[in-house]
């Protein structure tokens, strides 16, 4: 029997613009959401700037859709990532949230190159086109 997975981060280790690019989140964010759960604290390399693991990533998805998504509170939040911890469901919950919001992704973009072939949006301009140009 085969089973198939959702391919995972492939790198060992992420730059903070890295993540921020995986998780559509500013690195202020992150820097603050590392104050507020222990269990984000990422390693420094020699330079003093952070690096992330892919474990790493999957908890910032998994706190990104707790807090976005299901609308809890950074406590409430920590508390929910906690009970996942006691019980044996953080990998699994990481995971699946990490899923979650790239399924969501997939949906949104789907969405507005659908809207922009029924002619209901405007394509997005490209910031060196001039005044009455056709963009190509």
């Amino acid at each position: 029997m085969t089973t198939t997975t959702t391919p995972r981060p492939v790198q060992e280790f992420y730059s903070i613009g890295e993540v921020c690019g995986l998780t559509d989140l500013k690195p202020h964010v992150l820097r603050y959401w590392e104050s507020q759960f222990r269990f984000l604290n990422p390693a420094k390399n020699r330079s003093g700037n952070r690096v992330y693991k892919g474990r790493e990533v999957e908890l910032i998805m998994l706190v990104k859709h707790l807090l976005y998504t299901e609308k809890f509170t950074i406590e409430g939040a920590r508390q929910r990532v906690d009970h996942y911890r006691r019980t044996g469901e953080l990998r699994v919950s990481a995971h699946r949230a990490f899923e979650t919001e790239l399924a969501q992704e997939i949906r949104t973009t789907v969405e507005q190159t659908l809207a922009i072939l029924d002619g209901k949006t405007p394509p997005k301009k490209s910031v060196n086109s001039e005044p009455g140009t056709v963009n190509k």
